[in-house]
């Protein structure tokens, strides 16, 4: 794997891909999950996201599974100080939204399912009630920093606004500071980073780790128009609901065409495409078996031309 990169401010050093956590204990098992796992840090990875909440919004799942999961894997391994883990604040049903309790109260329980001292990145999820005060979430995000139990800070779901907000509070009071964005952003789903958001990212030298990589495995190719799959992703609004779209035709067209051309798969061109956008350090992908690992680890090595670029970014406009 390409060499690690610094991670926005921080002191934290990560693999440019990272493995998503939140099929762990959804569609992997346990034996699964740590296969995929061992695999992904013996081909040189180290960076790991997760969530509170994976995948609770999914029948006969539990909130914090995918972290109990990485949890015991750490245990099993003893390779903590190997990993750079990032779980997520705000979507657990139990510590719902970015109130400072429920901040606190879900990091501990965090840190009781992953089995570690420490949290190395830790984001809020979703910025869904405004009327919190941005100087409330920061400075009990803070606390924690300075508490030894967050290494560094960062966001996901929250508007340009909020998030410029929160930067200038913690630099106007010498406070914990975002470092990193992780915004949903892939071939398509521009709109939800490229404008506001990245230029925010780009002036405060955040950096940007987008999550829906592969659209939910739509980019992988196997989603299509008319055609039938059984897997619990494809449902309206997760990775079928791009396959009767135009642009997500002319995007797939373009997506196989690069891809037969280079040998590689229809994953490894979206994956490349996405490192190869400004201000994006480490893209999140996830994989539900180790089979599916290689075509994820080949995009650090694919380098697409001007041409190939521009090609799936006019299909994707």
């Amino acid at each position: 794997m390409t060499k690690l990169r610094t991670l926005g401010s921080s002191d934290l050093l990560v693999s440019p891909l990272c493995l998503g956590g939140n099929v762990f204990g959804w569609t992997a098992d346990k034996t699964q999950s740590f296969a995929v796992l061992d695999a992904y840090l013996a081909a040189g990875g180290n960076f790991i996201d997760t969530s509170d909440s994976y995948m609770n919004y999914f029948a006969g799942n539990e909130p914090g599974q995918s972290e109990s999961i990485i949890g015991d894997w750490l245990a099993a391994r003893r390779n903590r100080d190997d990993v750079v883990v990032a779980t997520k604040v705000g979507d657990h049903p139990e510590y719902m939204g970015l109130a400072p309790a429920n901040i606190k109260a879900a990091a501990e329980e965090s840190l009781r399912r992953l089995r570690t001292d420490h949290i190395d990145l830790y984001y809020t999820h979703f910025d869904r009630d405004e009327s919190i005060p941005v100087d409330e979430i920061i400075t009990a995000l803070d606390d924690l920093v300075k508490a030894g139990k967050v290494r560094a800070i960062a966001t996901s779901n929250i508007s340009p606004e909020r998030l410029s907000a929160s930067l200038a509070f913690s630099d106007r009071e010498g406070l914990a500071r975002y470092v990193a964005l992780q915004p949903q952003y892939n071939l398509v789903s521009r709109d939800t980073y490229e404008g506001a958001r990245r230029e925010v990212v780009q002036r405060e030298g955040l950096a940007c780790v987008p999550y829906f990589a592969l659209a939910s495995g739509f980019l992988t190719g196997k989603y299509r128009p008319g055609k039938s799959i059984e897997n619990v992703r494809n449902v309206p609004g997760l990775a079928g609901g791009y396959a009767d779209t135009e642009r997500g035709v002319m995007v797939l067209d373009a997506l196989e065409q690069i891809a037969t051309a280079r040998g590689v798969e229809m994953a490894t061109v979206a994956l490349a495409w996405l490192a190869q956008q400004p201000t994006v350090t480490a893209l999140i992908a996830s994989a539900r078996t180790v089979e599916q690992l290689p075509a994820l680890f080949a995009a650090q090595d694919l380098h697409l031309s001007d041409t190939e670029l521009q090609t799936l970014t006019t299909a994707s406009s």
